[in-house]
Order: structure tokens, then sequence, then C-alpha cells
């Protein structure tokens, strides 16, 4: 098999690097000083998490793939032939290889990704391993509104694929609205396969978002260091430590940067002070029960027609589809 990587047309519709200076300068004014998690995912960020992805505490990842390895066929045969298949936040695409493996005929797969150079990279390699598929890599910020390029061929369904659980990065507000806004773009007969992670012990999700070899550490903290490249930040990075936190009223871990001293920093111009102790909120990661997510997802537009999980009930892939 020939091994070049591809060279793919890129559909560029990411967002301007002033949205990512407004989103900082405007999270360190708040009094509980927040960041959007979606920036995180610069290139390196991108890698840090495939690195999370392998960690022996992070059990999201290797247990959604095992679902996806025993239940493939059933949601192959829910896709249906001749599909589209639009992956949000496609990353490397990983879970992606084991839908395309059995999808013979996909019209188009669609990766994407906010971070331009590794979805690139990602999309090119999977051009190279499926060259029978066409691939359209699309860079966007898909929490926003985005168009979809033109398919090579008809299409019979577009299928969007969600995984990984990032849908609990969002409250469960926003990820109504922004589940909405998904059934909204899709013609009657699409459908959504989509990671839900579920409630569990608390011992487990604390191992999981504070690795003992501080990888998830270095993914927040990665945040800090591309402020300091974009936006002429002075960020010191040996000043915050990392900490993930089970909010039980919520039912999420959160995780947070806690500045170690009293500190002032300079991002574009602008003068942040931090007391000892302060925290710059990162990430939401919402768990739900069966009952709760298809509650959510009904008041978006959607009717939970399948569910997969594994055999602790630790997480679940799901298939949607849209109410009549």
């Amino acid at each position: 098999m020939d091994t070049t990587s591809k060279t793919l047309p890129l559909v560029d519709q990411a967002p301007a690097t002033e949205s990512f200076r407004e989103a900082v300068l405007d999270g360190l004014r708040k009094p509980q000083k927040k960041i959007p998690s979606k920036f995180m995912y610069d290139e390196r960020g991108s890698k840090l998490f495939d690195q999370i992805c392998e960690l022996e505490e992070y059990y999201p990842t290797r247990t959604e793939i095992g679902i996806m390895q025993d239940h493939v066929d059933a949601m192959v045969e829910a896709i249906g032939p001749r599909a589209r298949l639009v992956e949000l936040g496609s990353g490397s695409s990983l879970k992606t290889r084991i839908l395309l493996d059995h999808l013979d005929d996909l019209v188009v797969y669609v990766p994407i990704d906010i971070s331009r150079a590794h979805l690139v990279q990602a999309a090119e390699k999977i051009a190279t391993d499926y060259p029978d598929t066409p691939v359209q890599p699309l860079c966007a910020d898909y929490t926003s509104s985005f168009d979809l390029p033109e398919p090579p061929g008809p299409v019979a369904r577009t299928v969007v694929y969600y995984p990984g659980s990032t849908v609990g990065n969002f409250r469960p507000e926003q990820a109504r609205a922004f589940l909405g806004r998904i059934a909204d773009g899709l013609d009657r007969d699409a459908g959504l396969l989509i990671g839900v992670d579920l409630k569990k012990d608390v011992d487990v999700l604390r191992a999981a978002y504070n690795d003992a070899d501080g990888v998830t550490a270095a993914f927040n903290l990665n945040l800090l260091r591309r402020i300091n490249r974009e936006l002429d930040g002075n960020f010191d990075l040996d000043c915050f430590e990392h900490q993930g936190v089970w909010n039980e009223e919520e039912g999420c871990m959160e995780s947070f940067l806690r500045s170690t001293t009293e500190q002032r920093v300079t991002v574009d111009g602008t003068l942040f002070s931090f007391d000892e102790g302060e925290t710059i909120h990162m990430e939401y990661s919402y768990k739900y029960t069966l009952d709760e997510f298809a509650g959510l997802v009904g008041e978006a537009g959607f009717s939970v027609e399948q569910v997969w999980t594994d055999e602790r009930d630790h997480f679940s892939v799901q298939y949607c589809t849209i109410d009549a």
C-alpha cells in the first residue's frame, strides 16, 4: 500500500484569532476566571489529548472503542447505505476508523475540527488509508454555525458522529441548545451517533481527570502556553497547578488551574491579578444516566433509537434520530 499522505483541499471556516483574544480577555475578567475549553485544542493540545486517551486511568476512550468494536455491525446498519458521515471534533479520528472499516459504500467522510494542522494531518492519513472514501476536512468551530461542503455524490442520509462524550463539556442547557442547532440543520431522515459518559463511582472519575503522569495537567497548562504565544501573555506556568474536582450537585467533573501564589499576569496589554489559590475554570465534563440523556436529547429534537454500553455501564454509544 502507498503510505504517502494525500494532499486534500481544506474547507477553512476557522474562527479568527480575534475570537480567541476576546474569549480569553472576557473570561479572565469574570469573578470566576474561565476560558472556553474548545481553545485547548491547538496542535500541541490536540496531541496531548491523544496522550490522555491512552492513559490507564482514562477509561472513556478504551471503553468507547470496545463498545464500538463489539457493536459496529449494528451501528453500520443504523447508519445505512450511501451515507455522509460528519464527525464533530474529529481529532485523530481513531474511533472513526472502526466505522470506516465497515462502511464500504460511504459517500463522503467530513471531519470537522478547530485545530487546522491536526485536522489536515489526520484527514490526509484517513484519505491515504481509505482511498475509496472521499474525505472533505472542514476546519471550523462546530459549536458555532458552519456550512457543510457539497458532497461528491448523492447522499441517502447524513449522520453526525460525535464521539468521546464531548457533549459533556457543555452545561446541560448549553448541550440542549447545541444539539437543537444540529437537529435544525439536518434533514428528517438524518441521524446522530454520539458517545455519552455515564455516572459511576466517583473515585474512578477523580482518577481519570487527575492522572498520575500529569498529562492532563500539561494539557490544561498548554492553554496558558498558547495565550503566551498568540496573545503576548506572560503566564508563568510553574505558578499554576491542575485540579480535577467532582461536583456532586451538578453531576460533573470540573477542571481548574489554581494559582499557587499571588501574582500579576499581562495578556494583550491587559493586566490581571491572581490571589494565591484563585482558579481559572477550564472545563466541564458532565456525566449522565441513560434516562437523563434521553430527556436532554428529546428536548433538543432527537429520539434515542439504540443504546450500546460496556459490561460495567461506564460509557454508552447512542444512535438518535430526529423527531418527526
